[in-house]
């Protein structure tokens, strides 16, 4: 059935791009002062946190340039807010938590959201909105996230939406309920304070911009953004040749065990629309690697943007012109209780079989081989260096981007739906009783073709001190980038154990809780990204 054409309408461009970034400058400021201000080295130093503002009626008006899957929980969470408290409920000074995948709209525990309403003359008219990715909420492994869990139970604390904050006055047996089911309660008790009071600032910004251009013009510019982005989007789909696009893409193992999982994509452009349908995928896995409903939806947000217009204002209108198809029981739709810790690394998958079905209808200059598509993961548990207690630390490593018809892959970044950078060695080492042995380029972990592919990053950390646990996962152990027109896969990852004695053990499949003695070494090395063309076009083969 064709697809409804909406009249074009006419927008003020410069109005679009001052209020646009009179929004964005206020997310900004609250991701800075939530980066500078936490006391985790997650978000302090890797900058694993989000902030963003939503309208009253809880619609996207922009999300800072984070982390793009994080955009799924922060909708999620001021949905839920909406649909489990009355408006008369809400009051000025309130604020609520959240994480829960399948009672708040969360992708997974650790990732904590904080929403705050924000009233201007007695009505409310926004959310201030963030999210921080806090290292443990307690759960069957230190940092609360591991493939092989196969139940939301395993998996830390899940805290439906509560108020935290009533009326101004911060709850402080919420904080302590969180904090004493963490293996660092102080680093819960200060990072989620931070996280109150980043709000704030977004609060204290958005009503002196109302008072600055009185609220039914703010109220108008965000009615206009959103239709702005609609219509912009709408018109790049209608560019499109209309057509069903396949791809597909498949994670390593389910978590438990070494069966590929599948993912699979028919992408339908129909007029001004376009519709993602997952029908085909596999059902459920048995561990952690299942997506929820907003880690998909933002997932499939951020591959139209990439792809078809990436300096699109990012609100509630990229979303619209958007229909997304996943069947219940299925990896990228499960069901209670199925655990989801690792979906990050399953929607990078996502992402490449949605980049593999868009290189059958876009130009070939604006297709790329697939990436490293992962999440690698280095978590470290043991008794503090620096003060009584235990610490968690934990590490996404990057990899290597596909290369595309005018560029080289990317060496050693993170890729698509993460956007964390790394902790520095000197603070590693300062904050805990570890030591970076090695911290380099992947030599020609690549894809060969007329460009190449980028290289995976070698990360080995040593323990420094008896008794340190450690969990390492990465997806592309046994599954390679792909390249693209007759380009060179990439090398899948490495994953070893070495003991002090110089014994080294190999894994494919992830490392759970291994105990790790003065001297022992845990070794990662990240896949490469995929060529694109043939080397042999270099040479005139």
């Amino acid at each position: 059935m064709q697809q409804h054409v909406k009249p074009p309408r006419e927008f003020d461009a410069i109005e679009m791009e001052v209020y646009s970034n009179r929004f964005m400058s206020i997310t900004d400021e609250m991701g800075l002062s939530l980066v500078r201000s936490s006391f985790s080295t997650n978000i302090k130093e890797r900058k694993d946190c989000s902030v963003g503002l939503f309208d009253g009626k809880g619609r996207l008006i922009v999300q800072a340039s984070h982390i793009p899957v994080h955009l799924g929980s922060l909708q999620g969470g001021v949905a839920a807010v909406l649909e489990n408290y009355k408006l008369e409920d809400i009051k000025p000074g309130d604020a609520f938590i959240c994480n829960d995948p399948y009672l708040a709209g969360g992708s997974h525990t650790p990732d904590i959201s904080i929403l705050t309403p924000v009233f201007y003359d007695g009505r409310l008219c926004f959310f201030a909105a963030n999210l921080g990715h806090h290292s443990d909420v307690g759960g069957g492994v230190p940092g609360s996230c591991d493939p092989s869990q196969t139940s939301i139970f395993a998996e830390g604390l899940r805290i439906p939406v509560l108020k935290i904050v009533r009326e101004g006055v911060l709850d402080e047996q919420i904080v302590k309920l969180i904090s004493t089911n963490s293996r660092d309660p102080l680093e819960r008790i200060l990072d989620l304070k931070v996280q109150v009071a980043t709000n704030e600032i977004g609060q204290r910004k958005l009503v002196g911009l109302a008072d600055q251009f009185g609220i039914a013009t703010v109220e108008k510019a965000i009615e206009d953004l959103i239709a702005y982005s609609e219509s912009r989007l709408r018109k790049r789909i209608r560019e499109m040749p209309d057509g069903v696009y396949k791809g597909e893409a498949f994670i390593d193992g389910d978590g438990v065990g070494y069966e590929p999982c599948r993912i699979q994509v028919a992408i339908q452009v129909e007029g001004e629309g376009i519709t993602f349908d997952f029908t085909g995928t596999d059902p459920q896995a048995r561990g952690a690697v299942n997506i929820p409903k907003t880690a998909l939806d933002a997932t499939c947000y951020y591959t139209i943007k990439a792809l078809l217009d990436p300096s699109l204002p990012p609100n509630e209108g990229m979303a619209l012109p958007v229909t997304i198809v996943a069947e219940e029981g299925t990896l990228v739709r499960p069901k209670f209780p199925a655990a989801v810790g690792i979906r990050s690394t399953s929607c990078q998958r996502v992402v490449r079989a949605i980049f593999q079905a868009f290189a059958d209808v876009l130009p070939k200059e604006k297709v790329f081989a697939s990436s490293a598509d992962m999440n690698a993961t280095m978590i470290f548990f043991g008794p503090h260096k620096t003060r009584e207690g235990n610490f968690v630390y934990l590490e996404t490593v990057g990899g290597g981007a596909g290369a595309s018809h005018d560029h080289d892959g990317m060496n050693g970044v993170q890729v698509h739906i993460t956007n964390t950078s790394n902790l520095p060695a000197e603070a590693l080492e300062i904050e805990y009783p570890l030591m970076v042995r090695r911290y380099a380029l992947a030599d020609g972990s690549g894809g060969e073709g007329y460009t190449t592919g980028g290289m995976g990053i070698v990360r080995e950390v040593v323990a420094m001190t008896d008794g340190v646990r450690a969990n390492a996962s990465c997806e592309g152990l046994r599954t390679p980038a792909d390249g693209v027109f007759g380009g060179g896969q990439g090398e899948v990852a490495r994953l070893k154990f070495g003991t002090a004695d110089g014994t080294v053990t190999d894994y494919d499949i992830s490392i759970t809780n291994i105990l790790m003695n003065r001297g022992d070494s845990l070794f990662l090395q990240t896949p490469g990204g995929g060529g694109f063309g043939r080397a042999s076009e270099l040479t005139g083969e």
